[in-house]
């Protein structure tokens, strides 16, 4: 039996764990708390066994996030016994380690999916509570996931401070190749781009808009879609169409089920990815997901130098970096789609590159040990 405790509901590591566990007739609790208040206030609740959903529930709690955070460890009050509790974030990781102590789990994993120095500011009160949290989930915890070595360092000179934490493993950020749909060889004929992420400064999508822009301006014929939600949404709508790109940019907002975002990506023929350089976020730590759905759908990705997974992915993925700067981004999308037969390599290399990253093929570093 094992229980997987996770914020948010979108693709990734929490729901690979578990289909890969479902798929092995395991019997997996899973309990999905809201990430941001575009989730609503629901608290979703799945049991499975012999390789189905044998039960769901959706719990309501008065509160959306971040208010609703303080409320997760309350889903479920009783949660069954279990061999491993998969916790990912500091607070359902620490669920797990109550609940170990309670007898009700014999081994609890942390698996962090980000890294951010100082989350909530430097050496404020929340920030110094949350780190302390963060360090006993390493320090206690039986095993650690990290999605890069980058995230994992951090991690240990924040928190290790010369001691020794929980086995450590990095696992990086997967996608289910034979599942997710292609752009096909003549995609570029679209002359689509499409972002994906959460619509928030450090995203950059500010500075795509003004490329965007530019390539209009220069003559160019593109079309857009981005696709999330934010904080962000409607200043960067309004930016559109101050830019006169109403016709150019499609906001698709929050999508819920994933497979529209996977065909969204699949209609495209590039995707950025234009980190704002110099913030101290977790994107220069993290394996960030987006860059894996965007490869596994065969796009040429631009991005700039910010995930430090970049300069290999311009090396081995048909990637290219940009500059920060919407002159740069626009000509970099113009060159992109300028030459059929190099935007077929460069598709090729994104899909070449991403199948060391098949969850099928990460699943033995999945098989993590239980006491």
């Amino acid at each position: 039996m094992y229980a997987i405790v996770a914020n948010g509901f979108a693709d990734g590591p929490a729901e690979a764990l578990r289909d890969y566990l479902v798929a092995r007739d395991a019997d997996v609790l899973t309990v999905f708390h809201p990430l941001t208040p575009e989730h609503g206030k629901k608290h979703v609740v799945t049991r499975y066994g012999n390789g189905r959903r044998v039960d769901e529930r959706s719990i309501g709690l008065p509160l959306r996030p971040p208010l609703s955070f303080a409320l997760d460890p309350l889903v479920p009050l009783l949660p069954p016994h279990v061999d491993t509790w998969f916790g990912f974030n500091p607070l359902a990781c620490a669920r797990g380690l109550l609940a170990r102590r309670l007898g009700r789990a014999r081994s609890v994993v942390l698996w962090s999916v980000d890294f951010v120095p100082d989350r909530f500011g430097a050496s404020t009160i929340p920030t110094r509570i949350y780190d302390r949290l963060d360090r006993l989930c390493c320090t206690r915890a039986d095993a650690r996931v990290e999605l890069s070595e980058a995230a994992r360092d951090a991690r240990n000179l924040r928190h290790a401070r010369g001691g020794a934490t929980a086995p450590t493993y990095v696992v990086p950020m997967g996608a289910w190749l034979e599942r997710v749909p292609k752009t096909p060889t003549d995609g570029f004929v679209g002359r689509r781009v499409v972002f994906l992420g959460h619509l928030v400064p450090r995203q950059g999508v500010d500075v795509l808009l003004d490329a965007l822009a530019v390539v209009k301006n220069r003559g160019g014929d593109v079309r857009a879609d981005v696709i999330g939600t934010g904080p962000l949404e409607q200043q960067l709508r309004q930016r559109s169409a101050e830019l006169g790109l109403d016709d150019t940019v499609r906001f698709h907002g929050f999508v819920t089920d994933h497979r529209d975002v996977e065909r969204l990506l699949a209609e495209a023929a590039i995707a950025v990815a234009p980190y704002r350089p110099g913030e101290d976020t977790f994107t220069a730590y993290a394996d960030p997901g987006k860059l894996k759905a965007y490869l596994a759908a065969g796009l040429p990705v631009l991005l700039t130098d910010v995930p430090p997974n970049a300069k290999t992915l311009a090396r081995d993925a048909g990637a290219e970096l940009v500059r920060y700067d919407a002159d740069a981004i626009a000509t970099a999308i113009t060159n992109g789609l300028s030459s059929p037969e190099r935007w077929r390599e460069r598709r090729a290399a994104a899909l070449a590159y991403v199948t060391r990253f098949d969850w099928e093929a990460l699943r033995e570093q999945l098989q993590l040990p239980v006491r």
